[in-house]
Protein backbone atom coordinates (compact mmCIF):
# COMPACT_ATOMS: atom_id res chain seq x y z
CA UNK A 1 0.00 0.00 0.00
CA UNK A 2 1.25 3.63 -1.18
CA UNK A 3 -0.07 6.16 1.72
CA UNK A 4 1.13 9.88 1.93
CA UNK A 5 3.97 10.38 3.86
CA UNK A 6 4.81 13.64 5.92
CA UNK A 7 5.37 15.17 2.44
CA UNK A 8 2.34 13.96 1.01
CA UNK A 9 0.11 15.85 3.91
CA UNK A 10 2.68 18.43 4.57
CA UNK A 11 -0.19 20.97 2.81
CA UNK A 12 -3.53 19.19 4.47
CA UNK A 13 -3.23 22.45 7.17
CA UNK A 14 -0.84 25.35 7.42
CA UNK A 15 2.70 24.87 9.10
CA UNK A 16 2.59 21.13 9.12
CA UNK A 17 5.82 20.47 7.25
CA UNK A 18 7.00 22.23 10.12
CA UNK A 19 5.28 19.97 12.21
CA UNK A 20 5.31 16.83 10.61
CA UNK A 21 8.15 16.23 8.04
CA UNK A 22 10.64 18.69 10.09
CA UNK A 23 9.72 16.28 13.13
CA UNK A 24 9.71 19.63 15.10
CA UNK A 25 7.03 20.13 17.21
CA UNK A 26 4.93 23.44 16.54
CA UNK A 27 4.80 26.01 19.25
CA UNK A 28 1.85 25.87 20.77
CA UNK A 29 0.61 27.95 24.43
CA UNK A 30 2.10 25.86 26.82
CA UNK A 31 -0.56 23.84 28.54
CA UNK A 32 -2.90 23.34 25.07
CA UNK A 33 -4.62 20.18 24.99
CA UNK A 34 -6.54 18.97 22.78
CA UNK A 35 -9.52 17.15 23.53
CA UNK A 36 -10.88 13.98 20.96
CA UNK A 37 -14.53 12.03 21.94
CA UNK A 38 -14.78 8.71 20.16
CA UNK A 39 -17.65 6.02 20.42
CA UNK A 40 -16.57 2.85 22.50
CA UNK A 41 -15.33 0.36 20.01
CA UNK A 42 -16.66 -2.53 19.57
CA UNK A 43 -13.31 -4.29 19.10
CA UNK A 44 -11.59 -2.57 22.54
CA UNK A 45 -8.09 -3.41 21.33
CA UNK A 46 -8.76 -0.45 18.51
CA UNK A 47 -9.46 2.08 21.59
CA UNK A 48 -6.22 0.86 23.65
CA UNK A 49 -4.30 1.07 20.47
CA UNK A 50 -5.43 4.95 20.12
CA UNK A 51 -4.85 5.48 23.66
CA UNK A 52 -1.31 4.61 23.64
CA UNK A 53 -0.84 6.68 20.50
CA UNK A 54 -1.99 9.35 22.20
CA UNK A 55 1.50 10.49 24.42
CA UNK A 56 3.05 9.91 20.69
CA UNK A 57 0.54 12.34 19.32
CA UNK A 58 1.18 14.58 22.11
CA UNK A 59 4.79 14.75 21.55
CA UNK A 60 4.68 14.84 17.93
CA UNK A 61 1.82 17.87 18.20
CA UNK A 62 3.72 19.71 21.28
CA UNK A 63 0.17 19.72 23.13
CA UNK A 64 -1.39 17.13 25.17
CA UNK A 65 -3.85 15.11 22.94
CA UNK A 66 -6.47 13.17 25.10
CA UNK A 67 -9.42 10.48 23.89
CA UNK A 68 -12.61 9.82 25.66
CA UNK A 69 -14.71 7.37 24.41
CA UNK A 70 -18.46 7.43 25.32
CA UNK A 71 -21.24 5.39 24.31
CA UNK A 72 -22.15 5.65 21.02
CA UNK A 73 -25.94 5.99 21.29
CA UNK A 74 -24.95 8.95 23.46
CA UNK A 75 -22.33 10.77 21.12
CA UNK A 76 -25.63 13.23 19.45
CA UNK A 77 -26.32 14.12 23.02
CA UNK A 78 -23.00 15.26 23.80
CA UNK A 79 -22.42 17.25 20.40
CA UNK A 80 -25.39 19.13 21.15
CA UNK A 81 -25.15 19.96 24.34
CA UNK A 82 -21.39 21.41 23.26
CA UNK A 83 -22.81 22.95 20.61
CA UNK A 84 -25.32 24.77 22.84
CA UNK A 85 -22.69 25.40 25.51
CA UNK A 86 -20.39 26.78 23.21
CA UNK A 87 -17.53 24.49 25.05
CA UNK A 88 -16.77 21.11 24.51
CA UNK A 89 -14.62 18.32 22.97
CA UNK A 90 -11.87 20.21 19.91
CA UNK A 91 -12.71 17.45 17.65
CA UNK A 92 -16.14 14.61 17.55
CA UNK A 93 -16.65 11.38 16.28
CA UNK A 94 -19.38 11.58 13.23
CA UNK A 95 -21.33 8.81 11.92
CA UNK A 96 -22.91 8.54 8.88
CA UNK A 97 -24.14 12.26 7.51
CA UNK A 98 -24.05 13.98 10.35
CA UNK A 99 -21.85 16.92 8.63
CA UNK A 100 -25.48 17.97 7.15
CA UNK A 101 -26.79 17.96 10.30
CA UNK A 102 -24.01 20.47 12.39
CA UNK A 103 -22.98 21.94 9.45
CA UNK A 104 -23.15 25.64 10.38
CA UNK A 105 -21.29 24.23 13.86
CA UNK A 106 -18.08 22.41 12.67
CA UNK A 107 -15.03 24.29 10.51
CA UNK A 108 -14.21 23.51 7.13
CA UNK A 109 -11.36 20.65 6.60
CA UNK A 110 -10.96 20.26 3.42
CA UNK A 111 -7.20 20.96 3.31
CA UNK A 112 -6.86 18.09 5.20
CA UNK A 113 -9.31 15.37 3.67
CA UNK A 114 -8.30 16.53 0.26
CA UNK A 115 -4.52 15.22 0.57
CA UNK A 116 -5.27 12.19 2.09
CA UNK A 117 -7.70 11.25 -0.50
CA UNK A 118 -5.36 12.24 -3.14
CA UNK A 119 -2.40 9.74 -1.88
CA UNK A 120 -4.79 6.97 -0.51
CA UNK A 121 -6.41 6.45 -4.00
CA UNK A 122 -9.67 8.36 -3.35
CA UNK A 123 -12.56 8.12 -0.30
CA UNK A 124 -15.40 5.95 -0.91
CA UNK A 125 -17.94 7.03 -2.81
CA UNK A 126 -20.45 7.29 0.40
CA UNK A 127 -18.41 10.06 1.58
CA UNK A 128 -18.88 12.77 -0.56
CA UNK A 129 -23.04 12.87 -0.08
CA UNK A 130 -21.74 11.79 4.11
CA UNK A 131 -18.91 14.40 5.00
CA UNK A 132 -19.32 16.95 1.99
CA UNK A 133 -21.47 19.93 2.43
CA UNK A 134 -21.83 22.49 -0.12
CA UNK A 135 -18.26 21.65 -2.10
CA UNK A 136 -16.50 21.51 1.46
CA UNK A 137 -15.57 18.48 3.15
CA UNK A 138 -17.28 19.20 6.82
CA UNK A 139 -15.51 16.49 8.35
CA UNK A 140 -12.43 14.09 7.44
CA UNK A 141 -13.40 10.77 6.51
CA UNK A 142 -11.91 8.25 8.78
CA UNK A 143 -13.36 4.49 8.77
CA UNK A 144 -16.10 2.38 7.74
CA UNK A 145 -17.94 -0.72 9.18
CA UNK A 146 -18.92 -3.10 6.83
CA UNK A 147 -21.60 -5.26 7.87
CA UNK A 148 -22.43 -8.63 7.38
CA UNK A 149 -24.71 -11.32 8.38
CA UNK A 150 -22.86 -13.68 11.53
CA UNK A 151 -24.37 -17.16 11.40
CA UNK A 152 -23.64 -20.34 13.36
CA UNK A 153 -22.69 -22.40 10.61
CA UNK A 154 -23.65 -26.47 12.01
CA UNK A 155 -26.97 -24.76 13.01
CA UNK A 156 -27.61 -23.92 9.78
CA UNK A 157 -26.72 -27.29 8.27
CA UNK A 158 -28.92 -28.80 10.78
CA UNK A 159 -32.13 -27.77 9.17
CA UNK A 160 -31.09 -28.20 5.65
CA UNK A 161 -29.14 -24.98 5.13
CA UNK A 162 -25.36 -25.04 3.66
CA UNK A 163 -25.08 -21.77 3.21
CA UNK A 164 -26.47 -18.32 4.49
CA UNK A 165 -30.17 -18.01 2.81
CA UNK A 166 -29.62 -15.30 -0.36
CA UNK A 167 -32.97 -14.15 -0.79
CA UNK A 168 -35.78 -12.88 2.45
CA UNK A 169 -37.93 -15.65 1.79
CA UNK A 170 -35.78 -18.05 1.94
CA UNK A 171 -34.32 -16.72 4.92
CA UNK A 172 -38.00 -16.51 6.68
CA UNK A 173 -38.20 -20.23 5.73
CA UNK A 174 -34.80 -21.27 7.28
CA UNK A 175 -35.22 -18.85 10.30
CA UNK A 176 -38.73 -20.29 11.23
CA UNK A 177 -37.46 -24.12 11.14
CA UNK A 178 -34.16 -22.54 14.03
CA UNK A 179 -36.46 -21.07 15.85
CA UNK A 180 -38.61 -24.00 16.56
CA UNK A 181 -35.58 -25.56 17.52
CA UNK A 182 -35.31 -22.34 19.92
CA UNK A 183 -32.16 -21.19 17.64
CA UNK A 184 -34.02 -17.85 16.54
CA UNK A 185 -32.54 -15.10 14.47
CA UNK A 186 -31.45 -12.33 16.46
CA UNK A 187 -32.18 -8.71 15.06
CA UNK A 188 -32.51 -5.19 16.91
CA UNK A 189 -35.48 -3.00 16.03
CA UNK A 190 -34.63 -0.81 19.07
CA UNK A 191 -33.14 3.19 18.71
CA UNK A 192 -29.93 2.40 18.15
CA UNK A 193 -27.42 3.54 15.91
CA UNK A 194 -25.79 0.59 13.78
CA UNK A 195 -27.77 -2.83 13.57
CA UNK A 196 -30.98 -1.72 13.29
CA UNK A 197 -31.00 0.88 11.11
CA UNK A 198 -28.80 -1.22 8.52
CA UNK A 199 -31.04 -3.69 8.41
CA UNK A 200 -34.28 -2.19 8.20
CA UNK A 201 -33.05 0.64 5.17
CA UNK A 202 -31.50 -2.01 2.95
CA UNK A 203 -34.86 -4.10 3.47
CA UNK A 204 -37.11 -1.13 2.23
CA UNK A 205 -34.64 -0.74 -0.57
CA UNK A 206 -34.83 -4.50 -1.62
CA UNK A 207 -38.56 -4.14 -1.82
CA UNK A 208 -38.16 -1.29 -3.85
CA UNK A 209 -38.97 0.99 -1.42
CA UNK A 210 -37.55 5.13 -0.45
CA UNK A 211 -38.17 7.53 1.45
CA UNK A 212 -37.87 10.48 -0.98
CA UNK A 213 -37.80 10.30 -4.72
CA UNK A 214 -34.71 12.11 -6.61
CA UNK A 215 -36.52 15.42 -6.39
CA UNK A 216 -36.48 14.86 -2.30
CA UNK A 217 -40.62 14.36 -2.83
CA UNK A 218 -41.82 11.57 0.59
CA UNK A 219 -42.80 8.12 -1.57
CA UNK A 220 -42.91 6.26 1.28
CA UNK A 221 -46.54 5.25 0.88
CA UNK A 222 -45.79 2.91 -1.78
CA UNK A 223 -46.36 -0.76 -2.86
CA UNK A 224 -42.65 -2.10 -2.41
CA UNK A 225 -42.77 -0.32 1.48
CA UNK A 226 -46.01 -1.89 2.74
CA UNK A 227 -45.02 -5.38 1.25
CA UNK A 228 -41.65 -5.13 3.25
CA UNK A 229 -43.58 -4.77 6.19
CA UNK A 230 -45.26 -7.44 5.85
CA UNK A 231 -42.79 -9.84 5.26
CA UNK A 232 -41.28 -8.27 8.41
CA UNK A 233 -44.14 -8.71 9.93
CA UNK A 234 -43.90 -12.80 9.33
CA UNK A 235 -39.87 -13.15 9.70
CA UNK A 236 -40.45 -11.61 12.87
CA UNK A 237 -43.29 -14.11 14.77
CA UNK A 238 -41.88 -17.16 12.53
CA UNK A 239 -38.38 -16.76 12.95
CA UNK A 240 -36.46 -14.13 15.56
CA UNK A 241 -35.83 -13.41 18.71
CA UNK A 242 -39.32 -11.16 19.90
CA UNK A 243 -37.09 -9.66 22.17
CA UNK A 244 -35.16 -7.39 19.53
CA UNK A 245 -37.39 -4.54 20.10
CA UNK A 246 -35.51 -3.48 23.00
CA UNK A 247 -32.05 -4.55 22.12
CA UNK A 248 -28.85 -1.89 21.11
CA UNK A 249 -26.14 -2.75 19.03
CA UNK A 250 -24.77 -4.95 22.11
CA UNK A 251 -27.29 -7.01 22.75
CA UNK A 252 -27.03 -9.38 19.82
CA UNK A 253 -23.22 -9.79 19.85
CA UNK A 254 -24.12 -11.02 23.80
CA UNK A 255 -26.80 -13.62 22.47
CA UNK A 256 -24.91 -14.70 19.74
CA UNK A 257 -22.00 -15.62 21.79
CA UNK A 258 -24.11 -17.36 24.58
CA UNK A 259 -25.51 -19.40 22.41
CA UNK A 260 -28.79 -17.82 22.17
CA UNK A 261 -29.71 -16.54 18.53
CA UNK A 262 -28.46 -18.50 15.49
CA UNK A 263 -27.52 -15.22 12.93
CA UNK A 264 -27.57 -11.94 13.45
CA UNK A 265 -26.92 -9.03 11.10
CA UNK A 266 -23.54 -7.57 12.45
CA UNK A 267 -19.80 -5.78 11.80
CA UNK A 268 -16.81 -8.33 12.12
CA UNK A 269 -16.56 -7.97 15.68
CA UNK A 270 -18.65 -10.88 16.53
CA UNK A 271 -16.24 -13.67 15.07
CA UNK A 272 -13.11 -11.66 16.07
CA UNK A 273 -13.99 -11.06 20.37
CA UNK A 274 -15.19 -15.22 19.41
CA UNK A 275 -11.29 -15.88 18.64
CA UNK A 276 -9.90 -13.70 20.48
CA UNK A 277 -11.57 -14.74 23.86
CA UNK A 278 -11.86 -18.26 22.55
CA UNK A 279 -11.18 -19.59 26.40
CA UNK A 280 -14.49 -18.06 27.39
CA UNK A 281 -16.70 -18.17 24.32
CA UNK A 282 -17.88 -21.44 23.72
CA UNK A 283 -20.14 -23.59 21.71
CA UNK A 284 -22.82 -26.41 23.07
CA UNK A 285 -19.97 -28.98 23.11
CA UNK A 286 -17.32 -26.82 24.61
CA UNK A 287 -15.16 -25.92 21.83
CA UNK A 288 -14.61 -22.29 20.67
CA UNK A 289 -17.56 -21.10 18.87
CA UNK A 290 -15.29 -18.83 16.57
CA UNK A 291 -14.53 -22.47 14.72
CA UNK A 292 -18.61 -22.28 13.86
CA UNK A 293 -19.02 -18.92 12.88
CA UNK A 294 -19.62 -17.78 9.13
CA UNK A 295 -20.20 -14.24 7.92
CA UNK A 296 -22.48 -14.07 4.82
CA UNK A 297 -21.72 -10.57 2.63
CA UNK A 298 -25.39 -8.89 2.63
CA UNK A 299 -28.47 -9.31 3.78
CA UNK A 300 -30.38 -10.95 1.10
CA UNK A 301 -32.27 -9.96 -1.65
CA UNK A 302 -35.63 -9.08 -1.89
CA UNK A 303 -37.55 -8.02 -5.62
CA UNK A 304 -35.64 -5.03 -6.29
CA UNK A 305 -32.44 -6.14 -5.14
CA UNK A 306 -29.96 -6.22 -2.63
CA UNK A 307 -28.61 -3.45 -1.04
CA UNK A 308 -26.30 -2.36 2.22
CA UNK A 309 -26.03 0.68 4.68
CA UNK A 310 -22.92 0.58 6.15
CA UNK A 311 -22.01 2.45 9.36
CA UNK A 312 -19.32 5.09 8.34
CA UNK A 313 -17.14 7.52 10.37
CA UNK A 314 -15.60 10.55 10.02
CA UNK A 315 -14.07 13.20 12.65
CA UNK A 316 -15.01 16.56 12.60
CA UNK A 317 -13.34 20.03 14.10
CA UNK A 318 -15.86 22.11 16.26
CA UNK A 319 -16.16 26.05 15.64
CA UNK A 320 -16.06 26.81 19.29
CA UNK A 321 -12.96 24.86 19.61
CA UNK A 322 -10.34 27.46 20.51
CA UNK A 323 -7.65 24.54 18.84
CA UNK A 324 -8.85 24.46 15.19
CA UNK A 325 -5.20 24.43 13.94
CA UNK A 326 -4.38 21.85 16.72
CA UNK A 327 -7.14 19.86 15.42
CA UNK A 328 -5.82 19.93 11.78
CA UNK A 329 -2.76 18.90 12.39
CA UNK A 330 -3.53 16.15 14.73
CA UNK A 331 -5.87 14.68 12.14
CA UNK A 332 -3.39 14.61 9.57
CA UNK A 333 -0.97 13.18 12.25
CA UNK A 334 -3.70 10.59 13.41
CA UNK A 335 -3.76 9.87 9.25
CA UNK A 336 -0.09 9.25 8.65
CA UNK A 337 0.37 5.58 7.53
CA UNK A 338 2.36 4.68 10.37
CA UNK A 339 0.00 6.06 12.66
CA UNK A 340 -3.40 4.89 11.39
CA UNK A 341 -1.51 1.86 10.44
CA UNK A 342 -1.64 0.06 13.42
CA UNK A 343 -5.23 0.70 14.57
CA UNK A 344 -6.04 -0.57 10.77
CA UNK A 345 -4.66 -3.77 11.52
CA UNK A 346 -5.59 -4.37 15.11
CA UNK A 347 -9.05 -3.98 14.01
CA UNK A 348 -8.56 -6.81 11.15
CA UNK A 349 -11.55 -5.71 8.67
CA UNK A 350 -14.26 -4.83 11.42
CA UNK A 351 -13.27 -1.29 10.37
CA UNK A 352 -12.08 -0.63 7.00
CA UNK A 353 -10.35 2.51 6.03
CA UNK A 354 -11.85 5.50 4.32
CA UNK A 355 -10.18 5.14 1.14
CA UNK A 356 -9.74 2.73 -1.37
CA UNK A 357 -5.36 2.15 -1.29
CA UNK A 358 -6.17 0.31 2.39
CA UNK A 359 -7.82 -2.83 0.55
CA UNK A 360 -4.37 -3.84 -0.81
CA UNK A 361 -2.85 -3.85 2.40
CA UNK A 362 -1.46 -7.03 3.37
CA UNK A 363 -3.39 -7.79 6.43
CA UNK A 364 -6.10 -8.82 4.06
CA UNK A 365 -3.77 -11.94 3.36
CA UNK A 366 -3.10 -12.86 6.57
CA UNK A 367 -6.86 -12.84 8.21
CA UNK A 368 -9.19 -15.85 8.70
CA UNK A 369 -11.57 -16.02 5.31
CA UNK A 370 -14.57 -15.34 7.66
CA UNK A 371 -13.19 -11.83 7.91
CA UNK A 372 -12.30 -11.59 3.85
CA UNK A 373 -16.07 -10.66 3.18
CA UNK A 374 -14.99 -7.36 4.36
CA UNK A 375 -12.40 -6.50 2.55
CA UNK A 376 -14.24 -4.45 -0.79
CA UNK A 377 -17.84 -4.00 1.80
CA UNK A 378 -17.36 -0.04 1.46
CA UNK A 379 -17.84 0.09 -2.62
CA UNK A 380 -21.49 -1.09 -2.83
CA UNK A 381 -23.00 1.01 0.40
CA UNK A 382 -25.78 3.60 0.24
CA UNK A 383 -26.74 6.36 2.45
CA UNK A 384 -29.85 7.24 4.04
CA UNK A 385 -32.26 9.80 2.21
CA UNK A 386 -31.95 7.37 -0.99
CA UNK A 387 -33.24 8.09 -3.92
CA UNK A 388 -33.23 11.95 -2.83
CA UNK A 389 -30.36 14.20 -1.75
CA UNK A 390 -28.59 13.03 1.60
CA UNK A 391 -29.69 16.60 3.32
CA UNK A 392 -30.55 17.39 7.16
CA UNK A 393 -33.78 16.26 6.68
CA UNK A 394 -32.43 12.76 5.91
CA UNK A 395 -30.52 12.86 8.97
CA UNK A 396 -33.40 13.94 11.29
CA UNK A 397 -35.37 11.22 9.75
CA UNK A 398 -32.50 8.19 10.60
CA UNK A 399 -32.18 10.16 14.17
CA UNK A 400 -35.88 9.77 15.20
CA UNK A 401 -35.63 6.21 13.87
CA UNK A 402 -38.82 6.89 11.45
CA UNK A 403 -37.83 4.02 9.16
CA UNK A 404 -36.89 1.37 11.92
CA UNK A 405 -40.18 2.59 14.36
CA UNK A 406 -42.46 1.92 10.75
CA UNK A 407 -41.46 -1.92 10.84
CA UNK A 408 -41.52 -2.13 14.80
CA UNK A 409 -44.90 -0.53 14.71
CA UNK A 410 -45.67 -2.79 12.61
CA UNK A 411 -44.13 -6.29 14.21
CA UNK A 412 -46.28 -5.21 17.64
CA UNK A 413 -49.59 -5.37 15.93
CA UNK A 414 -50.48 -2.20 14.02
CA UNK A 415 -51.54 -3.22 10.53
CA UNK A 416 -48.87 -2.73 7.82
CA UNK A 417 -50.74 0.15 5.60
CA UNK A 418 -51.05 1.97 9.01
CA UNK A 419 -47.62 1.58 9.89
CA UNK A 420 -46.82 3.05 6.53
CA UNK A 421 -48.93 5.56 6.76
CA UNK A 422 -47.28 6.76 9.83
CA UNK A 423 -44.32 7.23 8.20
CA UNK A 424 -45.68 8.85 5.69
CA UNK A 425 -46.85 11.25 8.03
CA UNK A 426 -43.90 11.59 10.16
CA UNK A 427 -41.43 11.83 7.20
CA UNK A 428 -43.99 14.51 5.37
CA UNK A 429 -43.60 16.72 9.23
CA UNK A 430 -39.43 16.53 8.32
CA UNK A 431 -39.47 17.11 4.60
CA UNK A 432 -42.98 19.17 4.20
CA UNK A 433 -43.81 16.68 1.02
Amino acid sequence: IKVGGAAGLAAAAGGLEGILAARRAPAYAQGTKLHIVRWNDFIPEADVELRRQAPEASKALGAEVTFEFINANDLQARITAAIQSGAGADIFMFQYNWAHLYANAVVDVSDVAEPIAKAEGGFYDVYTPSAKVGGKWLAVPHSIIGNAVAYRRSWLKEVGATQFPKTWDDLRKVAALLKKKGKPYGQTLGHTFGDAPTFTYPLLWSFGGAETDASGKVVINSKGALESVKFMQAFWKEGCDEGGLAWDDTNNNRAFHAGEISATLNGASIYIVAKRQKDKIKDEKGEPMFQDIENAGLLPAGPAGQFPLYLNHSHAVMKYSKNQKLAKTFLTWLHKKENYEKWFQVNEGYSVAATTAWEKHSMWDRIDKPLQVFRTAARRTRIFGHAGPTTAKATEVFTKYIITDMYAKGVQGMKAEDAVRWAEGELKKIYGA
